[in-house]
């Protein structure tokens, strides 16, 4: 009985000393790495500065190549400088880098199927490679933008929940938004910055309504623009903030779930093709597989007996 309890107690010290290394290591990932830096500061500064000048370098030479094509005018800047905001992207500077991006893109797309000698076996594979490096970048972009919008889409919820209670308890809109900013910073850190502009721009003198409107157009976000609609509405008629919120939060609940239930009502419709290419062709091989060997071990004698 000692033994056991001595032995339970080492391994139970043990694992405790070990989760506690593995915490404080790099390898933990995000926490762990947050633990190591208040475990050590020092040694995250350089690294850290390394980093920054490296990818300042490098959107600078992706500037440089971005000035090689020539600039979008009119609709075609405005929508591309709109794209680069919804994507998160919000320098100056970011539809030239991304411009740069693409024609390295095609450069090293091009100059391997040259180099690799592809092209005289092929002579479309440059053309191929050329279109290939000038539209893979902007489905890089496009699908940022939905997973950028997906994850607003999913901080919202707890976003309300925050606003009703600090505007229940008696802060102002743009206190209980600056609030819910600072809240929002670790766990949703995409919707606590655009709260966080939202905040900044009225402090500048932008009024309420517009600086509500720049979040509609910089996230496009259905669910933001119709809490974006409430909001205005609610400052026009003067009707009561936290009662609003409660409302729009119970609606966007029922949203939540009726595009649970839609999701889960598709799954039997996705499912048919991986049934169809994957599993029947297994179970076939497996239920008439045995069958066919003994019908061919039976036919294939007489057959070959028979005159």
């Amino acid at each position: 009985m000692i033994l056991l309890v001595t032995g339970v107690t080492f391994f139970a010290t043990l694992l405790v000393v070990a989760t506690i290394v593995y915490g404080f290591s790099t390898a933990g990932g995000p926490a762990g790495g947050r633990l190591a830096q208040l475990w050590n500061p020092l040694s995250f500064q350089r690294p850290k500065r390394m980093r920054e000048r490296q990818a300042e370098r490098a959107e600078k030479v992706l500037e440089d190549l971005g000035r090689i094509l020539p600039e979008a005018k009119g609709k075609q800047a405005s929508r591309i400088n709109r794209m680069m905001v919804q994507a998160g992207f919000r320098r100056p500077n970011a539809a030239l880098v991304f411009r740069g991006g693409k024609i390295l893109f095609t450069g090293l797309a091009v100059g391997a199927v040259y180099f690799s000698g592809y092209y005289r076996q092929n002579q479309m594979a440059l053309f191929f490679a050329l279109a290939l490096g000038f539209v893979l970048p902007d489905l890089w972009l496009s699908r940022r933008i939905r997973q950028r919008k997906h994850r607003l889409r999913l901080s919202l919820p707890d976003a309300l929940d925050l606003l009703v209670i600090c505007v229940e308890a008696g802060l102002g809109l743009d206190q209980a938004i600056l609030r819910v900013s600072e809240e929002l910073k670790i766990v949703h850190r995409e919707l606590s910055e655009e709260f966080r502009i939202v905040n900044l721009e009225m402090r500048v003198g932008k009024s309420r309504l517009d600086a509500l409107r720049s979040l509609s157009e910089r996230t496009g976000v259905d669910d933001i623009q119709a809490l974006v609609a409430m909001l205005i509405q609610t400052e026009r008629f003067g009707t009561s903030v936290a009662q609003s919120l409660r409302v729009h939060s119970d609606t966007l609940r029922t949203k939540r779930r009726q595009r649970a239930e839609e999701a889960a009502a598709k799954t039997p419709v996705k499912m048919v093709p991986v049934l169809v290419f994957f599993i029947f062709p297994a179970l076939l091989v497996v239920i008439l597989g045995p069958a066919v060997i003994t019908l061919s071990r039976q036919l294939i004698p007489m057959m070959g007996g028979s005159p």
